[in-house]
């Protein structure tokens, strides 16, 4: 590495760590400044900043919000707000060694509030559709909130995303959010104690691991929402992104985006990612699938893995940022934006614009309490509901 670049590298990395320190980083951009030892001239390189911490900064429902920030060896940052457990931003550098905001966002809480759509947030009680909202376990019927149609989705209108988790930060790039839901949330049954960490690790990852217990049988399904664009928060469409997933079938679903029950190959679909190809390749093909979903929003059946085989790999076309996805679940749900409707103002004054933002949720299977055949997700008293997700960064020149 010649000594030019060094000095680039290290202008970041201060420049990172001032700005997490500080909790209180301006919004959009920051700026920093070297002056070389021989000459007078200085040196002004602009980098990706998070949110400041001020716009996150309310009491609601007599519980109080803030912002917090995780940092890395390598001038990596990452921020989470404990409304809904949301994961806010995530800087990491391009092919370039430029610092990219990856997550689709806001600069505020109160534009996360009435947007909608889970930007970002740590989903429960159940990811994903539960069918006509209801379910039976051992003998009783359970009513759950309406959200989607005639189905619950995410936990309901209620869920995890819109409550003020208790959180705890361990150290400089983990943090530990805990939320209780009481027995009867949005029509779930017993009292769930549920604890999330988020780890910024020095392998430029970050780390999600859910646990949670109960006291009656339940049904949980946890996952995060984070909508993803590795070209940046707000640099436009994520058509071009190349995505490799490892599965040979997936889930159709109805009309209703409530899966059908079978399991389907792949092979010779719009849904065959198991070589790296363009999202848009085949976004716009005449498939029901593709049309019930209004693009993809379907579970991937994942191959046989463990928390050690990335499962899923993006790229984003223009900065080489390279994303692969560890799990221990056993499904990925694939959200191709389709949603997205240019409403409200995202990170650095960009729309919310169709398709400017993915997500990839690892997941138990939509609606598998209704589903015998599918993966259960039945908690029962004296159980530990334990999984992780790892989002690993790197480059791809």
């Amino acid at each position: 590495m010649n000594n030019s670049l060094k000095k680039h590298y290290a202008i970041i990395l201060l420049a990172g760590i001032a700005g997490i320190t500080a909790c209180n980083q301006p919004k959009g951009s920051s700026t920093s400044t070297t002056t070389d030892s021989t000459s007078t001239s200085t040196t002004t390189k602009t980098t990706a900043a998070l949110p400041a911490a001020a716009g996150f900064q309310k009491t609601i429902d007599g519980k109080k919000t803030n912002l917090y920030y995780l940092k890395n060896k390598n001038g990596v940052q990452a921020a989470i707000t404990n409304w809904g457990g949301r994961l806010v931003g995530l800087v990491v550098p391009n092919k370039d060694g430029v610092m990219t905001d990856v997550v689709v966002g806001f600069d505020s809480l109160g534009t996360y509030q009435v947007a909608g759509d889970f930007y970002g947030a740590t989903i429960g009680r159940y990811g994903n559709r539960i069918g006509k909202a209801t379910f039976s376990l051992e003998g009783k019927t359970y009513n759950l909130s309406v959200n989607n149609g005639p189905n619950t989705l995410h936990g309901g209108k209620e869920g995890f995303d819109t409550k003020v988790w208790d959180a705890k930060q361990l150290n400089d790039h983990a943090l530990e959010i805990d939320y209780l839901s009481k027995d009867g949330e949005m029509g779930f049954p017993g009292n769930l104690n549920v604890k999330v960490v988020y780890d910024l690790q020095d392998d430029n990852s970050l780390k999600i691991s859910y646990e949670a217990t109960t006291d009656k049988p339940t049904i949980v399904n946890l996952t995060n929402h984070a909508y993803w664009n590795l070209n940046g928060c707000g640099s436009g469409t994520i058509l071009d992104h190349i995505l490799q997933i490892d599965a040979d079938a997936y889930t159709p679903v109805d009309t209703t985006l409530i899966p059908t029950g079978k399991i389907t190959p792949v092979a010779g679909t719009p849904f065959d990612f198991r070589a790296a190809t363009a999202i848009g390749a085949r976004i716009g093909n005449k498939d029901e699938q593709l049309k019930n979903g209004k693009g993809y929003d379907h579970n991937w059946v994942l191959n046989q893995h463990d928390i050690g085989k990335a499962i899923t790999t993006l790229v984003g076309d223009k900065t080489g940022i390279q994303m692969q996805v560890y799990t221990t679940e056993p499904g990925i749900q694939f959200y191709s934006g389709n949603f997205m409707a240019g409403k409200y103002a995202i990170k650095g004054g960009a729309k919310n614009d169709f398709r400017t933002g993915l997500c990839l949720e690892t997941q138990h299977y939509p609606d598998s309490p209704n589903k015998p055949a599918f993966p259960s997700t039945e908690l029962k008293p004296g159980q530990t509901y334990k999984t992780t997700t790892i989002y690993k960064f790197s480059v791809k020149k």
